[in-house]
């Protein structure tokens, strides 16, 4: 038992490490790189390379790590993952990002039977299941929750920022200008998105193509329509500064009835996360102050297909109670 409990303990240590040290110095690919010294105007200093360093400079660059990126981003779903740290903002590597991920999977599950002598609780084989869904689940929400938040940020000082580049153009500045006018005056991440576009632009990509390239990053459908709208006006002509005014007025109408749909239905919303939640928070309470109180559920007579009727009855449950949360968030989800 001492044998295993050192094993554990060296195993999620280690793992502890690899995420701190990647989470703290993760790193955009070298092409991010390039393009930001470009943008800035500096010239990169000397590196030493010394063979020593913090955890994240040796791993950034690891051999191993660069092969294993190599190999990922050449499949569809490296490609999938990029995308998606593109859109949250995180300079991560693909590999770096499935290192975490695999690290998680396997430390939470790890750290709960280290502290399982002291919380026995933790030991069981269901709560070490749960701590593996938990941590394979774990980067997922994380880099969902970042999405979420870079575009609400995006979309709320949207309609500003068309409203800026309108008034650039009005004034006589030419389209890249405006946008140069938007990356002074703005912050991240409109500055962010837009500072790309015209360093894409700068290194001879078509216009058309790097708005492109930001919708797909971003994928805001308010930012979408500003793009569509620039793009039909590069190629048919028109006056773009009332087509931009146009824009930004609607935009600031869909924002303004989603914050009142948003307030008329926060206590729906509210009962979905409590008829989903209520009952696990309570199963996880009584789990950890009475850990004998529902060891009647798991044991044979009576079972089902050779379950215990009480396991399949908290699938059930929860099955159930899982519909009844998508059902009322799909009530609440209005379509503006």
């Amino acid at each position: 038992m001492s044998l295993t409990l050192i094993v554990a303990a060296v195993a999620g240590l280690a793992i502890l490490l690899i995420f701190l040290g990647i989470a703290a110095g993760g790193r955009g690919s070298g092409l991010t790189s390039r393009l930001e010294r470009y943008a800035s105007g500096s010239k990169p200093e000397a590196e030493k390379k010394t063979g020593q360093g913090p955890i994240s400079d040796l791993l950034a660059n690891s051999a191993a790590l660069a092969n294993l990126n190599k190999v990922v981003e050449q499949r569809d779903f490296g490609a999938n993952i990029q995308r998606e740290l593109a859109r949250a903002d995180l300079r991560l590597k693909v590999s770096e990002y499935l290192m975490i991920w695999a690290g998680l999977t396997v430390g939470v599950p790890a750290a709960m039977f280290i502290l399982s002598p002291i919380l026995p609780t933790l030991g069981n084989p269901i709560a070490l299941v749960v701590g593996g869904v938990v941590g394979f689940f774990l980067p997922r929400l994380w880099v969902a929750q970042r999405k979420g938040a870079r575009l609400k940020a995006f979309n709320s000082r949207l309609s500003d920022t068309i409203m800026l580049i309108a008034n650039a153009l009005r004034a006589g500045s030419s389209f890249l200008q405006a946008i140069e006018m938007v990356v002074r005056e703005t912050q991240p991440p409109v500055s962010t998105e837009f500072g790309r576009v015209i360093r894409e632009v700068n290194l001879g990509l078509p216009f058309d193509d790097a708005l492109a390239n930001m919708v797909r990053r971003v994928r805001s459908d308010d930012l979408e329509l500003m793009a569509t709208a620039i793009t039909i006006q590069h190629q048919v002509g028109g006056n773009l500064a009332e087509i931009l005014d146009s824009i930004a007025y609607t935009i600031r109408e869909r924002v303004r009835i989603k914050g009142e749909i948003k307030t008329l239905t926060a206590q729906q919303r509210m009962s979905g996360y409590v008829v989903g939640f209520l009952p696990i928070g309570l199963a996880g309470s009584l789990f950890v102050v009475a850990p004998g109180f529902m060891d009647p559920m798991f044991l044979k007579p009576p079972d089902v297909l050779g379950l215990p009727l009480g396991l399949v009855i908290l699938f059930l449950g929860g099955f159930f109670m899982f519909l009844g949360f998508m059902a009322i968030r799909k009530i609440v989800d209005i379509e503006v």
